[in-house]
């Protein structure tokens, strides 16, 4: 099969990216697995904040607010996003930390505010109260990942673009100025390929004779147990530690929680390690009066990182028709609407988004080819 863009990978970044795509030709989109979005994609945690990952990325977040926020006509029966707050808590010895995050967060926006520990106890009553020494509120919404997904699938579709499933790629040569990949459903060609791969990006590259971007898929576990008897916590908000080692959040009479482990890990269908899900309780439990006596469900999922963990977007410097959208970490789907847009410019020689280029976000910031990056990809030749 013949398209101009073909596009590796089915997730949020492959997603997103082939919805933009199909506005200027056609798209294929491959995923290995038997239906997108089994990886990462649908192992979010799905809260939009500004306050995450570093100035690069924050940007990123902020320009794809509008998007999230208003949708065109069509591509969702319902919001995408639902109000619900981020209490960001610290203790004693964290207030330098937290000074240094409320400082940076209040650059890029005004909804961020620091607020008292009897108001944040009143946000979130489990709070121990010997716990939180000082606290700050952001005005942060929860995303429907599925309902996103499945509209960027369904405008992709219906420009007349396909998803092809069970498409793991086996094989990727260049001949002629044009991309094969061969699959089991078939072989696919195009003269610009996306590497949308997720965790497996590096990968996909090596098998083009790309150098990788030195891509480090690391595990983040989750679980969920039964929420507290006679303690109302329906519209509370999710409460995340300042240096990031735990973080909860109420959802349908149960918690959800997570130790925001980051443990590196090869290319996988990532699983929970009993560790992992004992440290969780264990932060939780010292920090609220939470008491989780049984956990209903755990599940792990991979979050790709390069050294200066900002998204890589962009042409390989050393390969023509080669373009890169990996690197997402845990930021890919709340950037999702900026990025691909960065992405059609990129594949297209079109204009550079207004909105980036207005928050001070290049396309040298994302490139592969940038120097935070060249020591990893000198050392992955494929």
């Amino acid at each position: 099969m013949n398209c101009e863009f073909l596009v590796v990978g089915a997730g949020i970044a492959g997603a997103s990216a082939g919805y933009e795509l199909s506005r200027h030709g056609s798209v294929v989109l491959l995923e290995r697995e038997d239906r997108p979005a089994y990886h990462s994609t649908g192992r979010s945690a799905a809260f939009f904040t500004v306050n995450y990952g570093n100035r690069v990325i924050r940007a990123l977040t902020e320009a794809s607010r509008a998007f999230l926020s208003s949708p065109p006509d069509r591509f969702a029966a319902h919001p995408l996003m639902a109000a619900r707050g981020v209490l960001t808590i610290a203790r004693a010895d964290q207030m330098e930390t937290f000074e240094a995050n409320l400082a940076e967060a209040r650059k890029l926006t005004d909804e961020i505010a620091p607020v008292t520990v009897a108001e944040a106890h009143r946000m979130m009553p489990v709070l121990r109260p010997d716990y939180v020494a000082a606290a700050h509120f952001e005005a942060g919404q929860y995303m429907d990942v599925d309902l996103l997904h499945s509209g960027y699938l369904r405008a992709l579709t219906g420009r007349g673009g396909k998803l092809v499933c069970g498409a793991e790629v086996r094989r990727i040569e260049r001949v002629g100025g044009v991309w094969r990949a061969t699959t089991p459903a078939g072989d696919f060609e195009a003269p610009i390929l996306v590497d949308a791969a997720g965790a497996w990006a590096d990968e996909i590259a090596r098998m083009a004779g790309v150098r990788g971007v030195g891509l480090v898929p690391k595990r983040r576990t989750v679980i969920i147990f039964p929420g507290p008897e006679g303690v109302e916590l329906n519209g509370a908000p999710m409460v995340i530690d300042v240096d990031e080692q735990f973080y909860f959040k109420p959802e349908a009479g149960k918690i959800l929680a997570s130790p925001a482990d980051e443990t590196p890990s090869p290319p996988c269908d990532a699983r929970p390690e009993e560790i992992d899900i004992a440290v969780t309780v264990e932060r939780i439990q010292r920090a609220s009066r939470l008491r989780v006596a049984r956990i209903e469900h755990s599940w792990a999922g991979l979050r790709s990182f390069v050294a200066d963990k900002t998204l890589v977007i962009g042409p390989d410097p050393d390969t023509d028709g080669f373009l890169w959208l990996a690197g997402q970490g845990g930021y890919g789907i709340m950037t999702s609407p900026a990025a691909a847009r960065a992405v059609a410019a990129l594949a297209t020689g079109g204009v550079w988004p207004g909105d980036l280029a207005a928050r001070e976000v290049t396309a040298e910031h994302l490139a592969p080819g940038r120097p935070a990056l060249a020591a990893d990809r000198n050392a992955s030749a494929p």
